[in-house]
């Protein structure tokens, strides 16, 4: 009978079995693993494989097991086996598969996998990783580590440093050697001159460095002063030149001459007609200046021999010419009148009769028998003046007075030379 008891509860449970082995099983994995159906293990979820924006910032994904890493691009991985250290290249070790509501296993990988642990980082020379596994340039000018030559400055560079020498000079292996600007560069306009460390430029006469030391810029000597030239300074590249007006040519360089037209022919008075010279110019005057009633005796005296046409006018008109420059300093004594006969008992006394409007002159009486014409004002020009000049000649023992006139023409250039 116990038999019997036994063979049924056999029987039902090799009944019940058959239908729970085919009930469906789940299994899951840790977090950054997937179960693989087909080997029935977890295998690594490679992230950077799957995901495009893992890492940002230009940092480079490295898949890691159950995760992934990013580190700069010039950071080298390792990892280490057996106290060695290679390229880590081979794919993440599969984690076997563990059933739902079971606890996971401790992530022990087998003596063939547990190769590729731990992680550690190597960088690039000139780099090092810090506390967060992420390479970092050494700057070695700070902390020392450069081997610069003497008079050599070190500037820091990513992964590395340089030397580099002052202004002026150029690495001859470790040292600083100066630099000839002047036939490696030709960095002046004009003229190079080379210096220990440095160059100079000059400029040709008439130019003057630029502010940047190294170009050159014509000098206006015309602004320097108004002395340059006596009438108008003409600058020009490296140089200037001084010119004159019309009638009047270039004297030392700077002067203004007048130039006499009467004597170099170049007017154009008639026969007939007296050219006279004044500084810038020339005027024409008649030959024969008398007017009825007056008849010429010489060439520059009129004389009346009409009492009766002549009565209230001077017996004799002497004309005289003169010319003077603009703008003349005053007071000045211009033109001097003699008596050309002295008579005994006789007394002189001199005045202007006409032509001085304006207060312009003054006649100075110097002696008996001569006068002195002063001007008192500056006159502008071009321009004439007539001026009369009256001598009055009294004669003491006879009681008779005479008269005779001095006609002066003034003429007056337009410049004051």
């Amino acid at each position: 009978m116990l038999w019997i008891c036994v063979g049924l509860l056999l029987a039902l449970f090799s009944h019940v079995l058959p239908q729970e082995a085919h009930e469906p099983i789940s299994y899951s994995c840790t977090e950054g693993y997937e179960y693989d159906t087909v080997r029935e293990q977890c295998k690594d979820i490679d992230e950077c494989a799957l995901l495009d924006d893992a890492c940002k910032g230009g940092m480079q994904c490295i898949n890691h097991f159950g995760g992934y890493l990013c580190l700069p691009k010039s950071a080298v991985i390792f990892t280490s086996q057996e106290g060695e250290e290679m390229p880590a290249q081979d794919p993440a070790p599969p984690v076997p598969a563990v059933p739902p509501n079971q606890p996971q296993p401790p992530r022990v990988f087998p003596d063939s996998q547990r190769r590729h642990s731990p992680l550690t980082i190597h960088c690039a020379p000139g780099f090092t990783a810090d506390e967060h596994s992420v390479c970092r340039d050494i700057d070695e000018c700070a902390t020392g580590r450069y081997t610069c030559g003497a008079g050599q400055t070190c500037f820091n560079t990513r992964g590395s440093y340089s030397c580099q020498c002052p202004a002026g000079y150029q690495r001859n292996r470790n040292q600083c050697v100066d630099v000839n600007e002047c036939e490696t560069q030709n960095p002046c306009q004009h003229h190079c001159y080379n210096l220990i460390g440095s160059f100079m430029c000059q400029c040709e006469t008439g130019h003057e460095r630029a502010p940047d030391l190294v170009s050159c810029q014509d000098i206006d000597e015309c602004s320097f002063s108004s002395y340059m030239c006596q009438y108008q300074c003409i600058n020009t590249p490296g140089s200037y030149s001084c010119e004159c007006p019309e009638g009047y040519q270039l004297q030392s360089n700077r002067l203004c001459q007048d130039v006499n037209e009467c004597e170099t022919g170049t007017h154009n008075c008639q026969d007939d007609e007296m050219c006279w010279n004044y500084y810038g110019g020339f005027r024409c005057y008649p030959r024969n200046p008398c007017e009825t009633p007056y008849t010429q005796t010489s060439e520059n005296r009129c004389i009346c021999r009409s009492q009766t046409e002549c009565q209230g006018l001077p017996p004799s008109i002497v004309y005289k010419y003169m010319s003077i420059q603009a703008e003349r300093p005053v007071p000045a004594d211009i033109f001097q009148i003699q008596a050309t006969n002295i008579y005994a008992n006789t007394h002189n006394t001199f005045r202007i009769k006409a032509g001085n409007e304006a207060g312009e002159f003054f006649l100075r009486r110097s002696s008996n028998v001569s006068a002195m014409l002063v001007l008192t004002k500056p006159l502008s020009g071009p321009r004439e003046y007539v001026v009369d000049l009256e001598m009055i000649t009294h004669h003491l023992t006879m009681n008779y007075r005479s008269s005779s006139v001095l006609r002066l023409t003034v003429i007056v250039g337009a410049y004051a030379f």
